[in-house]
């Protein structure tokens, strides 16, 4: 028995990505306790770049390319996003509010294209901003409007990545992530020793523990080398139709691995607003397949 589309062992190593993309932000928030946000952010780019860049062929782009990407994934996502997430946001809400990078992809894209933005993704949007809207008024220490702040920004920086790597062309992304971390990692290790300092940072190197240094490998190896190749390697072999919308269930694993693992209370308010930004994000993802299907089957054939 195999899934429509999507063969069993394929919709398992999707899941499995998916697991790990969400649970990610628990094993932030643990990698959190020793390690300063900048500091923890820089080593795991770091071990991202080292030594798989002495493996994999620099894919054939600009310069100019890899370095907006690593700068905007490196220091704009994965840098506030870790500022944020060390006592402004839980890591079942980050998981959720970051998911907003679909929306801020789509406003990009149509800034530079000049396409007009149709009703369903108007409709999709508003139920996202009420979601987000609805966190706001009920801030507690979950979460802040710093907090949601800084990870809009995240957020934002995210859909800019995603933008840059769109101009790329096809490429093994894999080996750009790899190579684009090569304008991550110095930043990141100049603002942590710009901002946080060389006394904060050396102490929580040397502070670090093995579950600490496991966090830091999941983040460089789970998250970013396993996690983008497997996803390449999957929409390689099938339709992006087919496969990213299951990319919705991020945040579903990242705040029931966070209520599992960290005790995070999913209050009605947490839970209503979660409803309101997944339904956005599914109807923004399914609306164009399911319209699409509708026509085909409606369309006639034409004889011979």
């Amino acid at each position: 028995m195999s899934r429509p589309g999507l063969p069993w062992t394929h919709f398992l190593l999707a899941l499995a990505v998916v697991a790990v993309w969400g649970s990610n932000f628990v094993v932030i928030r643990l990698g959190l306790d020793d390690l300063p946000p900048l500091t923890f952010a820089a080593l795991r780019f770091t071990f991202a770049l080292l030594p798989a860049i002495f493996f994999l062929k620099r894919p054939a782009v600009a310069w100019g390319n890899l370095a907006l990407y690593g700068v905007l994934i490196g220091v704009g996502q994965f840098g506030i996003l870790y500022i944020a997430m060390q006592s402004a946001i839980s890591p079942g809400l980050a998981s959720l509010v970051v998911q907003t990078q679909v929306f801020f992809t789509i406003g990009l894209s149509m800034w530079l294209t000049k396409e007009r933005v149709r009703g369903f993704q108007l409709v999709a949007l508003g139920m996202a901003a009420a979601g987000l809207a609805w966190l706001m008024i009920h801030a507690d220490a979950d979460v802040t409007w710093l907090g949601l702040g800084l990870v809009l920004i995240a957020a934002l920086s995210w859909a800019g990545g995603n933008t840059t790597a769109r101009a790329a062309g096809p490429v093994n992304m894999l080996a750009y992530v790899v190579w684009a971390s090569l304008f991550s990692a110095p930043p990141l290790i100049a603002l942590a020793l710009l901002v946080e300092g060389w006394p904060a940072v050396s102490a929580g190197i040397a502070n670090a523990d093995a579950r600490t240094w496991a966090a830091v490998a999941w983040q460089s190896i789970g998250n970013t080398l396993f996690g983008y190749a497997a996803w390449a390697w999957l929409l390689a072999r099938h339709p992006a139709a087919t496969v990213a919308p299951l990319s919705l269930l991020v945040p579903v694993f990242g705040m029931a691995a966070s209520t599992i693992w960290l005790g995070e209370a999913m209050t009605p308010v947490k839970l209503t607003a979660a409803a309101l930004v997944l339904g956005g994000l599914a109807l923004n993802t399914l609306w164009p397949m399911w319209t699409r299907r509708r026509a085909a089957v409606t369309t006639p054939t034409e004889p011979g």
